[in-house]
């Protein structure tokens, strides 16, 4: 049985670097979202007016915006999900207090589903769900660890400061430097920074690289000329 109580050990492993990558993916995501978003913004403003302190003023208002926006929306869905599987384990618990013995059957069957034979799968469920019937089942059955749960704070907090790290890059570039290099460095800064999170978020979920940075890219360029062109029509300079 050490073979097995290993191979257990090496999915749970296996489970707990696929959570960090997931984690990882989403801080890259979160961090794309805020280079499009804001670099959208200050470059349709800095189209309608030469005023530095309007610039800074829509940035930094569109920045705290998409953090509390980020944030709150990453809190409610992982909020959501860990009501989910609290409901789940909560069911999973009166099940094996009630029908220990079905429950036993139903573990047997799938570690049998998964290559095991007849026997030897009997003998895994009863190991342990005599060592630990709880975790035993809410391993095999749900593939939830209970004292593992995503925390919502946790997950907003990583979703804002990933947004806000996004989101310095276009709004510095178009700050420091002068009206006639603000719009075209600002665009091409933003292209680089969107390539280098594209193949980030591409590596880090085994994608294609080309395609997805390219996707990522033309999405952030698409944004830029049309927020550029609206500002744009708006013209107030010189007003």
């Amino acid at each position: 049985m050490t073979k097995e109580k290993n191979n257990l050990k090496t999915q749970q492993d296996k489970s707990n670097h696929a959570a960090k990558l997931n984690w990882l993916r989403a801080a890259v995501l979160g961090a794309n979202d805020g280079i499009v978003s804001i670099a959208g913004l200050v470059i349709g403003v800095a189209a309608a007016t030469d005023s530095v302190s309007v610039i800074i003023a829509s940035g930094i208002a569109g920045i705290i915006a998409g953090a509390i926006s980020m944030a709150a929306g990453e809190y409610v869905s992982v909020s959501s999900q860990r009501d989910t599987e609290r409901a789940l384990l909560e069911r999973e618990r009166e099940e094996l207090a009630n029908h220990p013995e079905e429950e036993m059957q139903e573990l047997a069957r799938i570690y049998e589903g998964k290559g095991l034979s007849k026997k030897t799968s009997e003998l895994v469920a009863k190991e342990l769900t005599a060592h630990d019937p709880v975790k035993a089942h809410f391993d095999a059955e749900l593939g939830i660890d209970p004292n593992n749960l995503t925390n919502p704070w946790h997950a907003a907090i990583a979703s804002a400061a990933s947004f806000l790290v996004g989101a310095i890059i276009p709004l510095i570039t178009i700050i420091i430097l002068p009206p006639t290099l603000k719009t075209p460095v600002t665009f091409v800064s933003v292209l680089v920074a969107l390539a280098i999170t594209g193949t980030i978020s591409a590596k880090i979920g085994g994608a294609n690289v080309l395609k997805a940075t390219f996707r990522v890219v033309a999405g952030g360029a698409l944004a830029m000329i049309v927020t550029y062109s609206i500002g744009r029509f708006f013209n107030v300079k010189g007003l």
